[in-house]
C-alpha cells in the first residue's frame, strides 16, 4: 500500500508539472492574423516592421501597410509560370535597400524559345511607391527543364554583399545534382548584379558553370545566415523520407542523390548508401518527412530564450520546428504552432516578433508575439 502511495504521488508531481509547463508554454506567446485571403503566399520581406512584402505564388507581389493589405498588387512585376510547385516565389531585399531600393524576386517562367520547357529565374528592380522598375536580370537556370517541380527559389545575402540562390533538381534531373555543367541541385553565387565572383570555387574547372558554390542538393527551400554570417544553414525536401538540414560550405558535395536517408515514392531504392568520402552529411535529417518549407535564424530579444535558435516551417503536418544548436549541432528540436495549417514561410521581423504564412488559397499571414 504505502509503495502504491508513493507511485500514486509520483504520478499526481509528474502530471501537475507537466500541466503547468504545458500552460507556460502555451501563454508564452500569441497569434494574431495581420493579413487573410492571400493566394498562395510563399516568400516574405520586411521593408519596416510595419511594411510588408509578400510573394504570391499565382504571380503578384502583395504590399502590406500598418496592417492593411492594399487591395491592388505592386506593378512592373514580370511574369511567372504558375504551374506545378512554381510561380512567383522568393523575395528578398538588397543589404543596402534604404539608399538604392532594390528587391529581388525568384521565380518560374516559361522558356520563350521552347514553350514547352520552363526554367527558374531572378531577377532585381527598384522598388519606387507601389511600383517596380529597372527591373534586370540577374540569374536564369540553363539548361531548361519540361518539369514544374523543385525550383528551390529561396535567396540570402552574405555579410560580403553576394547572392546565394538556390536552385532545385527539376525532379526529373536528380542525376544531374552530382555535375557541374547545370544549375540543377546547386546553390548559385552571384554579385548583386548578377556578375560572377572570381573567389567561386569552380571558376577555374573546365566544363563547370562558374556560379556554383556548392552542389549534390535536391529541393532546397530554406537557406539563412546566423547573426555574424559566418554560418550558412540550407534545408531541403527529401524524397519519401531524408529531408535534411545543412550547414553550407564553399564547393561542397551534398550528396544528392548519391546519398540519401530516403526512398523513392513508390518504396524504392534510390542509393543503397547514406555516407561516401568526399560527400558532407546534414547536421540534422528527418525520417518520416516533415516537408521543410522555410527558415529563418532567430537573434531578436522578444523572446530570450528562443536567441539563437532555427525556426523551420514545415508543411507536413503544418507546424514550426525549433531547433537548439550548440555549434554545429542541433541539440533539441521543439515543435510549435501546429494548429493553423501548412506552413510555407517563417521569416523574423524588425521588432523581434515572428511571422508565418500558411500555404492556401485563402493563405494568412500570422505574427507571433510574447503573450
Amino acid at each position: 500500500m504505502k509503495i502504491l502511495k508513493q507511485i500514486s504521488l509520483i504520478t499526481i508531481t509528474y502530471f501537475l508539472c507537466f500541466s503547468l509547463f504545458a500552460n507556460h508554454h502555451e501563454e508564452s506567446y500569441k497569434l494574431e492574423v495581420i493579413a487573410e485571403d492571400l493566394s498562395f503566399p510563399w516568400g516574405i520581406a520586411f521593408i519596416s516592421n510595419e511594411e510588408i512584402l509578400i510573394t504570391e505564388k499565382t504571380g503578384e507581389l502583395r504590399l502590406i501597410s500598418q496592417g492593411v493589405l492594399l487591395p491592388e498588387p505592386i506593378s512592373g512585376v514580370p511574369e511567372s509560370l504558375f504551374k506545378g510547385q512554381g510561380g512567383l516565389e522568393g523575395i528578398v531585399l538588397h543589404p543596402n535597400f534604404k539608399d538604392n531600393q532594390y528587391i529581388y524576386l525568384s521565380f518560374s517562367e516559361t522558356d520563350q524559345s521552347n514553350k514547352k520547357l520552363n526554367t527558374l529565374r531572378v531577377i532585381r528592380g527598384k522598388l519606387e511607391g507601389t511600383s517596380l522598375t529597372d527591373v534586370e536580370t540577374i540569374f536564369r537556370a540553363s539548361p531548361s527543364r519540361k518539369t514544374a517541380n523543385h525550383y528551390g527559389a529561396k535567396m540570402v545575402f552574405l555579410k560580403d554583399g553576394t547572392l546565394l540562390i538556390t536552385s532545385g533538381d527539376g525532379f526529373n534531373y536528380r542525376e544531374e545534382a552530382q555535375k557541374l555543367d547545370n544549375h540543377f541541385g546547386k546553390i548559385i553565387r552571384v554579385n548583386d548584379d548578377g556578375t560572377i565572383p572570381q573567389d567561386n570555387p569552380f571558376t577555374e574547372t573546365p566544363g563547370a558553370k562558374p556560379e556554383i558554390w556548392s552542389y549534390g542538393h535536391r529541393n532546397l527551400q530554406g537557406i539563412v545566415i546566423n547573426s555574424d554570417g559566418s554560418v550558412v544553414y540550407e534545408h531541403e525536401h527529401g524524397p519519401r523520407g531524408g529531408d535534411e538540414l545543412n550547414i553550407i560550405q564553399k564547393g561542397r558535395n551534398y550528396g544528392w542523390p548519391a546519398i540519401t536517408y530516403g526512398i523513392d515514392y513508390n518504396g524504392a531504392l534510390i542509393s543503397p548508401f547514406k555516407e561516401k568520402e568526399g560527400m558532407e552529411q546534414p547536421v540534422k535529417y528527418w525520417v518520416p518527412s516533415i516537408a521543410p518549407s522555410g527558415m529563418t535564424f532567430y537573434d531578436g530579444d522578444l523572446f530570450p530564450n528562443w536567441k539563437g535558435s532555427l525556426f523551420i516551417s514545415a508543411l507536413v503536418p503544418g507546424d514550426v520546428r525549433r531547433l537548439s544548436l550548440e555549434g554545429s549541432n542541433v541539440v533539441a528540436e521543439e515543435i510549435l504552432f501546429n494548429k493553423i495549417g501548412r506552413i510555407r514561410n517563417i521569416v523574423s521581423a524588425p521588432d523581434g516578433s515572428l511571422v508565418m504564412v500558411t500555404d492556401s488559397n485563402k493563405g494568412k499571414l500570422y505574427r507571433v508575439t510574447p503573450k
